[in-house]
Parts: C-alpha cells; sequence; structure tokens
C-alpha cells in the first residue's frame, strides 16, 4: 500500500497524460464515435436488403425483355 501511496503523484500525473491524448476513452466518447461511423455507413452504402431487391428487379427485366426479343423474332 504504501508504495501506492508513493507512487501516486506519478500514477495520476500518467493517467491525466493518457486522457489527454486521448489513448484511454470514456465509453460515452466510444458509443458517440460508434453512432457516428453507423450513421456514414448508412448515408454511404446499401443495405443488404436493398441490394436483392434491386437484383431481383434486374432478373425480372431481364426475362422480360428476352420475352420482348422473342415475340419480335417469331413475328418475323
Amino acid at each position: 500500500m504504501n508504495i501506492f501511496i508513493q507512487y501516486a503523484p506519478v500514477l495520476v500525473i500518467v493517467m491525466m497524460f493518457l486522457i489527454q491524448q486521448r489513448v484511454i476513452v470514456t465509453p460515452e466518447q466510444l458509443e458517440k464515435k460508434h453512432r457516428e461511423i453507423l450513421s456514414d455507413a448508412e448515408e454511404k452504402f446499401a443495405t443488404l436488403s436493398s441490394v436483392k431487391d434491386l437484383k431481383e428487379q434486374f432478373s425480372d427485366m431481364k426475362e422480360k425483355i428476352d420475352k420482348i426479343y422473342e415475340c419480335i423474332i417469331s413475328v418475323k
């Protein structure tokens, strides 16, 4: 216990330096950064479900175009 009391000022200074240099973060700061990352990801990237829906729409359009093409060829 005496060792901790003897080195307490040094430990306090080291802890303050680490906090000041943002080496150690608080849970509030971590949560704030997490929210920022999630909002940036929502703005820049599409969700998996929307990509799947878009792929389905493309495949439906391809089928319809193929049917139209077959109808045109069969008429000639």
